[in-house]
């Protein structure tokens, strides 16, 4: 019997109804296989979590190997997580797609930022503005369907968060990205870049905590998603208490925290699309996917909706399937529905990522 050969039994998150398939060279199927192993007889089942914001090509202070990185997709995996979005990275961490039992990765290249108005040595820092749609288009290639703009940062003359690009520069290398079939995400913090950014038709925010309700009724018009990052939010005071030199910048970032839940909260009761990510890789560590879903239950989302902000809906966005015939199998087994009770997502009993019991 082939290791890969799996049957599964039990009933679906979130509805209850039955369900049974079998799992053969890596992905599901309803067809019967005599001999399968059955990994569960009568156990919750649920699609493998999304991380849609992670960076295991980053980690502080620290140039990350492969082997490093692929260590920190597996801390990842052990939570649950068994497709990861990859927001920006200065390592290329296509390699770890040899890794057959590893999670799988859609990836934005590297961040795009300008000289000092970044973290030193993450991305590529262009001279000029005006470079910023042929960079789009050379990160459009190193991805996997996404580029990752930063959209504000420390200005050192201002003191304070300011946007980095005009927005009819962002207007025309959006408008290149999607010529190309790719999606456009952003790194914000503060409000004013999002103006430019959303104008400019940007498929998805990062962070996110300066969003107001004119920009928030926009996005949920457009259907521009939100991947609020509460646990990497958590950092901001700290964050600040390290910027003595900049006060104004300081007393922003304090004040972006405190109306965070409340801003969050809003965007939710908008129907903002919303979708969990961590944010793993810089000041959060990796294996983190469930304290962020939790979190997302605290600012509003009922259990049902912050799980489905890291399965479901984030799977039907990213375009990864299911639990659905010739999907990979990607498979939580738990013993209760998390849907009512998301504590049970920190002890599955089983985890299958790509047809391999992990």
């Amino acid at each position: 019997m082939s290791l890969s050969q799996l049957h599964f039994r039990g009933f679906a998150v979130g509805s209850g109804d039955p369900v049974e398939f079998w799992v053969n060279d890596g992905v599901i199927t309803f067809e019967r296989i005599a001999g399968a192993e059955t990994v569960t007889d009568g156990g919750w089942i649920m699609p493998g979590l999304v991380d849609a914001h992670n960076h295991v090509g980053i980690a502080p202070g620290l140039g990350v190997t492969i082997e490093q990185a692929r260590a920190f997709a597996r801390q990842d995996l052990q939570a649950g997580a068994t497709l990861i979005r990859e927001v920006g990275s200065p390592v290329d961490t296509h390699p770890l797609d040899d890794d057959v039992a590893g999670p799988r990765f859609i990836r934005a290249g590297k961040h795009i930022a300008r000289p000092k108005r970044y973290i030193r040595d993450y991305g590529v820092d262009l001279d000029e503005p005006a470079e910023l749609p042929a960079e789009v288009a050379r990160q459009a290639e190193a991805g996997d369907g996404w580029v990752k703009l930063v959209g504000d940062w420390i200005d050192r003359d201002t003191g304070d968060l300011a946007p980095l690009w005009p927005e009819n520069v962002l207007r025309e290398a959006i408008s290149v990205a999607h010529k190309l079939g790719v999606k456009v995400t952003a790194h914000v913090f503060g409000t004013e870049a999002l103006y430019g950014l959303i104008n400019a038709g940007v498929d998805c925010i990062e962070h996110g905590t300066g969003l107001n309700d004119e920009l928030i009724a926009t996005m949920a018009a457009q259907r521009i998603g939100l991947v609020p990052t509460l646990i990497q939010v958590e950092n901001f005071p700290s964050i600040a208490d390290g910027a003595d030199r900049f006060p104004v910048y300081q007393q922003h970032m304090r004040k972006l925290y405190a109306d965070a839940p409340g801003t969050f909260a809003a965007a939710n009761e908008a129907g903002v699309d919303i979708y969990a990510g961590t944010d793993a890789g810089g000041f959060v560590e990796h294996g983190r996917i469930v304290d962020e879903v939790v979190a997302l239950a605290g600012i509003g989302l009922s259990p049902g909706q912050a799980l489905d902000a890291a399965c479901g809906a984030a799977r039907e966005w990213l375009g990864a399937g299911g639990l659905g015939d010739g999907d990979r199998a990607d498979v939580l087994v738990l013993r209760g529905d998390p849907a009512q009770d998301l504590s049970v997502l920190r002890s599955p009993d089983s985890i299958v990522c790509g047809g391999h019991l992990v």
